[in-house]
Order: C-alpha cells, then structure tokens, then sequence
C-alpha cells in the first residue's frame, strides 16, 4: 500500500473508532485501569442504555426462606436513568444477586437474562401489566386483590414478591399482611403472555463487503413510529450513502425497514458506519442486564418516554477478504456466539480463541465459545495481518434457583483457554457479606476466553446496595466492525497476484 493510502486507511480506521465511541455515549474505563478499551467488539443489538440510581421510589420489607433460615430483603421498585433522556422503572428477577450503584444496563431480550428458558417469563410480564406502576388506581388494585390499604411501597412490595416467586423460585412474603395479600393474588392469578418486542435493535452488528455495491441488509426492529438514521462522519467524507433496497437515500425508517452502505465503485479501502436513534416507550417486561459488571438482572415495570439507540459498522476492500465480526450472548448453551463474516472475494482464516475458522468468500460462520456463569470473560478473534478483535463482559445468565423454574444450570460449561483476569466488579451487598477482586487460577496464554471469579452474594437486598463497581467499562453501544480498524492500518506486506 501507498503511503498516501496508508494514510487514508489510518484517518478512515481512527474516524470509525471515534463514530462508535460516539455511539456508546461514554469513553468511561476500567477505573483499575484508566485505560480504555478500542479493540472492544460489545455484543449488543442496541435498544434502551441506563444507569442504576441509589433509592428506591417505592419498597417495603419482605423474607426469603432457604430451610431453617429467613433471610430480610427490601422489596420493591427500582428507577435507572436513560442515557439520552427518559427514566425507567423495574423490578428485579434475580434475588440472589446484590445491585451495584451507578451500574450500567442494558436492554435485551430474554434469551439473554436469567429469563432465559424460564417457563414461568411470561406469568411474569402479566404480573407487571397488572400490578403497579402499570395500574396506578391503588385503591382499585386492592379491592380486586382483597388486600387492604395500598400505597405504592406496599403496592410495590407485593409485586416484587410475585415476580420472585416466578423468576427465582423462591419461598419469599412480604413482612406487611397486605403486601403479602397482593403478592398471593397476583402469583395465583398470572397467565403466560409473550415475550415483548425490542424498543429498538438491529440485526447486525458489522457488514463488511467490496467498494463498488452495497453493504446489507441491516433490519430495523421498533416498537416506535420512526427511526433517525445518522451516518457517521467517514461516510459522508467519502460520499458513502445510507439507502433502502430501492437504493434511495434514508434518513429515516420504521420498523422492518432495511438498511444498505453504497459505496462508490473505486473507494479505497475504509469504514464507516451509522447510528438508528428512536424515541419510544420501553415495552413492559423487557429484561435489563448490566453492562459488563455483575449486577442484578432487571425487568421493565414502567416507562417514560426515552432514547433508544443502535449501530452499524461497516468496512470494505477493493479486493480480498472482507473480514467482520459480531457477537451476541446465547445463554441457553452457556456462552458467546461469535459471528465471523467475510463478504469479500478471498476465503479469510480467522482464529477465535486460538482455534482456526476459515470463512468462504461471501460467507459466514458462527461459533459458540462457552463460559463460566458470573465470570468475566475475554475472548480474542484473531486474523492474518495483525487482525485483532477481544470480545469482553461478563455471562450473567441464571438466578441461583433457576432449575427450580426450568433454567439451565450453565456453571458446569467449560471455558475455553481460561488465564487469569481481573473479575467483574464486586462489593457489599446491603444484606451483609463482603466482595472483592478475585482472580481465576487457570494458566495460560492472554489468548481465549479469560474468566475471572465474579463475587456472589447470598440473598442480596435489592433496594439501593453500596457495592461501587471497580469498572464499568466502555457503554454498551459501542458496536466496532470486527477488525476494520486494525486491517485497515496493517495492510498485507505480501499478497499473491489476485489480491494486488
């Protein structure tokens, strides 16, 4: 490559970067760090980001019962404020996890929470529609259930104890005879609805492909009336185009819209990409996992109208291979499942956690990379001509009753790789019993899927604990094309005739 070129591919892999990090909404870094963490591929199809706060609006006393021991907990109704503007508010489906205040979570479907095969999800979601905040008549609430008084603490309580009964299994009451009244009706009268639609995600996270067509489809799903289309600064730059399969120009779009990159035949090699932007109202029952710190999984009780965001990323050749990669939790099999794309004309020999994959031209493969539940985990995707990508978080994929409710018991899945690695964040659950950074006692290369010990806490509170995540990481919408940016800047020192 030219110098110039050289150049051009070094401004196009730095704009990108800059586009998703914009996208993210945040440069935060592992406070143990300071550093941040460009290489990053996060696995989130996008929809609602929001950070946990320290009170709770409404909540009242409850016990969990595990044999002889009757454990106190404060039952109740979380509030997160969303990145970008709006609130919501939810209760939690994972008891025995402390929360951590300041968290950041993420909204995603149920195959990716605790939630997961979880017979008992959709009695779960009917408990939310009709109990409070949904139904605000307190008065009216506590005729139908035969309940007595409410206020919305009680209201609150009662809920809470129904949805745990459900999500974890447990043998919880509420301390108030009316709370505990509400708690009876509504686990006695729940029905199995279905899981609700995203307020906003799309389909894929990289496309990748040759300058001189088009780059898709990326599918828009919404609950919203429209969909903002912004493409990012490198885009415009180089008169790339955002257009519909009629190959018109979009700005905006709506749900099953799809979504193509034009790029000009002769573009030098490059990467762009853009962001779809909503202004909606979470669906209720919609799951909340934190976002690379352990933290208690939510589910969506109530909320205001917020900001929603997604992106895309998309990097294409002249010639060659046109590596891309995304990935997504899959909590069913107990690990990662890393998409690895190549839309170019060259087969491309990616390696994920040491192992070889090679992808056919215009093709694409998904591996499954299992790791340990409540375990930080690192894997790195690896390719030809200093390609690297890490794909970072933590698998927070069951409730500590969740084979009593027809979860998966996934802590027997073995980590591929495995070396020592700084857990996610851990601290104080409000019911006593302190944290701390673990580490995993695997040997080993940096390569791999890297757990490290994630503390756990017995029956935590899940009103306003004090643990105070050591890192939060890079927010949760910061979606990098799969080695776009590194390819870019490390082109082929030698490449045979067809790919001059």
């Amino acid at each position: 490559m030219s110098s110039a070129r050289r150049r051009g591919a070094v401004r196009s892999a730095a704009a990108v970067l800059a586009w998703a990090l914009a996208v993210a909404g945040a440069t935060a870094a592992a406070a143990d760090t300071g550093t941040t963490a460009p290489d990053e591929v996060p696995q989130h199809a996008g929809g609602v980001s929001a950070v946990l706060g320290g009170e709770m609006p409404a909540k009242s006393g409850a016990h969990v019962k595990k044999g002889r021991t009757s454990t106190p907990v404060t039952a109740g109704l979380f509030e997160m404020k969303v990145d970008g503007g709006g609130t919501v508010q939810t209760y939690c489906v994972d008891a025995d996890t402390a929360t951590v205040n300041g968290a950041k979570y993420k909204e995603v479907g149920w195959s990716e929470s605790s939630l997961q095969h979880n017979r008992n999800a959709g009695k779960i979601r009917w408990i939310l529609q009709n109990s409070y905040p949904q139904v605000d008549d307190l008065a009216a609430l506590a005729e139908k259930s035969g309940s007595g008084t409410l206020d919305p603490g009680l209201a609150a309580a009662g809920t809470q104890v129904a949805i745990w009964r459900y999500s974890d299994g447990a043998a919880v009451e509420a301390d108030n005879p009316a709370a505990e009244k509400l708690a009876d009706y509504l686990y006695k009268n729940a029905e199995d609805l279905g899981e609700p639609k995203a307020s906003l995600a799309l389909d894929q996270l990289a496309v990748s492909g040759r300058s001189g067509g088009r780059m898709g489809p990326v599918t828009v799903r919404t609950n919203a009336d429209s969909v903002t289309v912004t493409p990012s600064g490198e885009a415009a730059a180089r008169n790339i185009r955002i257009v519909d399969k009629a190959g018109k120009p979009v700005t905006t779009t709506a749900n099953g819209g799809q979504l193509f990159f034009d790029v000009p035949a002769g573009t030098p090699a490059g990467a762009a990409g853009l962001t779809a932007t909503a202004n909606t109202q979470v669906p209720v029952g919609r799951a909340f996992t934190g976002d690379r710190v352990r933290t208690q999984t939510m589910i969506l009780a109530g909320s205001s109208r917020s900001t929603a965001t997604a992106g895309v990323a998309a990097a294409w050749v002249e010639k060659g291979a046109a590596p891309a990669v995304s990935a997504r939790k899959n909590c069913a099999k107990g690990g990662i499942d890393v998409t690895l794309g190549n839309k170019g004309d060259k087969p491309y020999a990616f390696r994920i956690a040491g192992e070889p994959h090679t992808v056919r031209p215009g093709g694409s493969e998904t591996v499954l990379v299992k790791v340990a539940e409540d375990r930080a985990y690192r894997i790195d995707v690896t390719g030809p001509d200093g390609f690297a990508r890490t794909l970072s978080g933590v698998l927070d994929c069951r409730t500590g009753d969740s084979a009593a409710v027809g979860g998966l018991d996934t802590r027997s899945t073995t980590v591929v790789g495995a070396s020592p690695s700084p857990s996610g964040p851990a601290g104080k659950g409000s019911t006593g019993g302190s944290g701390g950074t673990a580490r995993s006692d695997g040997g080993g290369g940096s390569t791999g899927a890297v757990a490290g010990a994630a503390a756990r806490h017995d029956l935590a509170e899940t009103g306003s604990g004090d643990a105070t995540p050591t890192a939060l990481g890079v927010a949760g919408a910061l979606v990098v094309v799969g080695g776009a940016t590194v390819l870019l800047l490390r082109r082929r020192r030698t490449a045979s005739p067809g790919d001059q």
